[in-house]
């Protein structure tokens, strides 16, 4: 603690003089045991910097004011330098006021008839910006320069720079030097040019004026005095202040919130409300994401492509249907759709850490910021089906056993009242016998709900609940995929596939800091679906309906890609679930009032392009990705007909009972 000297005291007491004597001291005493203390316990609010997976920059979330906090520590040496050199040479050497400064301004206040000069420390500033307002007025300075006074005797020189360097307004939104710096300059502190240094301590005179992204020349000749100040007290030289005189910095406008990802940033938030975390945009912490952000970026594009193009198959579709009523007077022609209901969402996962990679919500987030990723439910129809089909396999059924596929008529009660219900196969027709394979590479519905009748529901359902899929409905409806799920769920159970029989549970989030302690990390969550072998027989079936099924439109060449379509009734939903080697990908689309999109619009239609595009993409940006599937030791390959088909010891080639060993004897 440092104590006044008689010195100061009188001058305290003589800027009191127009009072009465009697009362000086009595004035003094008052405002000086007035409250300091946020000043001295000083914890103001700061900003929530979002971060993708490399470290990149997401977005900034902050309340009211934008502001990156730097201790002393990490605040180099010339930073204080310059501000010293310009604000307040005798900073280290006055107890919070300098006297001579305030005579030297009064005299000068006496000969001009006004204000000419300010004597304020940069101690008396950090108290008018903290503890009072602006207002110019005589009693304000009083108060202004007891605080100061004050302030000195409670914390160290260091502390008064920390906390005005942090406090101070540096023009654009910027709150804080090091706000500053990485707003107008991309840099940390550390990184900044001596130039630079100089346009940042000059901005708090005058930020609107000195701002360099409003008056950049203006703004370069209050550097160029911060440089000649610092030259001519001795702590540059002429060599320095000459390259630095010369320099002209780049200078960024960027946005304050900078916000790349919007949907990852509200799903962020909400995530950390959920965590407990309220408060988020004063709390300053570092959230580090499982984001990519070019892929982020890609998706967007693959969804609003899509949407674009479904937009103009519309209009084709209306002249399909007056070409065909113009044969056929009988022909119904399609009500117009509402086209400005329709919308998408895409998620894309890491398949063995259920990391999300990328997540949009919409085909644009101006219009709509709902996330139909994460808070969407729809019915993913015919997207269904490979869990049904990974029963059967893992029951020991195999890609070569046939199925049949014919049509069957089911009777059921409803409110006392029986209904009948008559499936049918989209293409209007039936193949009697099928493989399993060519069932679901052609998304045989006939074949699937016979497949469900020769498990049996019941072990059917009882099979499905190791997906742990909620809300499954209990009859046989669920053949058809009548669940409700939003993308991102539907992502968690396709990972049992994508991820070699184990499921994983979807992250968004890394690890959160705040004051460089860890508050949060993600722990991976798995749980053991089936055997590699058996996830991979299904895998061969999903790369079929890419290759040459109901998903062809969702292929992309120079990269084994394996999912399945899903439309639902009278053309509701359209999804493409899929994956490659290392990253499996959702993508949705349909009208957000659950009305029809146009009856030719599939998904192997509307999504399917989606997930092309975006896998396009995928292989510009990381040409060195994997690009094939792993085959798991203990599968066996036999053709079977014209096509190959994978076996296992479990999924047996047809009519051989003995051991899988016995088998490879036998075709080998």
């Amino acid at each position: 603690m440092r104590k006044l000297s008689v010195k100061n005291i009188l001058f305290i007491i003589l800027i009191l003089g127009f009072l009465s004597p009697f009362l000086v001291l009595g004035y003094f005493l008052q405002i000086y045991t007035y409250d300091i203390s946020s000043l001295v316990d000083y914890n103001p609010s700061q900003t929530t910097r979002i971060y993708d997976k490399d470290g990149n920059k997401i977005a900034n979330l902050f309340d009211k004011k934008h502001r990156y906090y730097a201790p002393f520590e990490e605040i180099p040496p010339h930073v204080i330098e310059a501000l010293v050199a310009i604000e307040d040479t005798s900073f280290f050497e006055h107890p919070g006021i300098n006297v001579d400064a305030i005579f030297r301004a009064a005299i000068k206040v006496i000969k001009a008839g006004r204000a000419v000069e300010g004597a304020s420390t940069i101690t008396q500033q950090l108290v008018k910006n903290v503890l009072l307002t602006r207002e110019k007025k005589l009693s304000r300075k009083i108060k202004e320069a007891i605080y100061a006074l004050k302030l000195e005797r409670h914390i160290t020189k260091e502390q008064i720079l920390e906390r005005y360097l942090n406090e101070i307004y540096f023009g654009h939104g910027y709150y804080g030097i090091k706000t500053a710096a990485d707003g107008y300059f991309h840099k940390r502190l550390d990184e900044l040019t001596l130039k630079e240094v100089a346009i940042l301590v000059g901005l708090p005179k005058a930020p609107s004026t000195y701002a360099p992204t409003k008056n950049y020349e203006i703004s370069m000749g209050r550097a160029n005095r911060v440089l000649k100040r610092m030259k001519v007290l001795g702590w540059i030289d002429e060599v320095t202040y000459q390259e630095e005189i010369a320099s002209n910095p780049k200078v960024y406008d960027d946005t304050l919130t900078q916000n790349q990802a919007p949907f990852i940033v509200d799903e962020v938030v909400r995530r950390m409300s959920k965590k407990g975390m309220d408060d988020i945009k004063t709390g300053g912490y570092n959230v580090y994401t499982t984001v990519d952000l070019s892929l982020q970026e890609a998706a967007r594009e693959a969804v609003k492509k899509a949407y674009e193009l479904s937009l103009e198959r519309i209009e084709e579709y209306k002249i399909k249907d007056q070409q065909i009523l113009e044969k056929d007077p009988t022909w119904e022609i399609a009500p117009d759709v509402n086209t400005s209901l329709l919308n998408g969402a895409l998620v894309s996962l890491e398949a063995k850490t259920g990391n999300v990679l990328a997540m949009v919500g919409s085909t644009d987030y101006e219009k709509s910021s709902y996330n139909r990723a994460t808070q969407g439910r729809r019915q993913p129809g015919s997207a269904f089906k490979p869990f049904i089909y990974q029963v059967g396999i893992d029951l020991g059924y195999s890609g070569a056993t046939k199925l049949v596929d014919v049509s069957r008529t089911y009777k059921y009660e409803k409110d006392g009242e029986e209904l009948k219900w008559q499936p049918k196969n989209y293409e209007k027709n039936y193949k009697g016998l099928i493989s399993l394979r060519e069932a679901l590479v052609h998304s045989r519905n006939l074949a699937t709900i016979n497949l469900v009748n020769e498990i049996g529901l019941n072990q059917l359902l009882k099979q499905l609940d190791k997906f742990g899929i909620e809300n499954l409905p209990r009859d046989l409806s669920v053949s058809l995929g009548t669940i409700s799920l939003s993308p991102l769920q539907l992502a968690k159970y396709y990972s049992s596939f994508a991820n070699d029989g184990i499921q994983v549970e979807p992250s968004l989030i890394l690890s959160i800091e705040k004051n460089d302690e860890v508050v949060y990390e993600k722990e991976e969550v798995t749980h053991f679906i089936t055997e590699p072998t058996q996830a991979f027989i299904m895998t061969s079936i999903l790369r079929d309906v890419v290759n040459r099924g109901t998903g062809r439109r969702a292929k992309a060449w120079g990269i084994e890609l394996a999912g399945k379509t899903g439309t639902t009734n009278n053309n509701v939903d359209g999804w493409f679930a899929g994956y490659s080697p290392t990253i499996q990908t959702i993508v949705w689309f349909g009208n957000d009032d659950n009305s029809p999109m146009h009856r030719w619009e599939t998904g192997g239609k509307i999504a399917g392009p989606a997930f092309k595009m975006y896998y396009d993409s995928v292989l510009k940006l990381y040409p060195q990705i994997k690009r094939k599937f792993d085959v798991p030791e203990g599968i066996v390959e036999v053709k079977v007909g014209k096509r190959k088909e994978y076996f296992s010891n479990i999924s047996k080639p047809p009519r051989v009972e003995k051991e899988l060993k016995a088998t490879e004897e036998l075709l080998f």
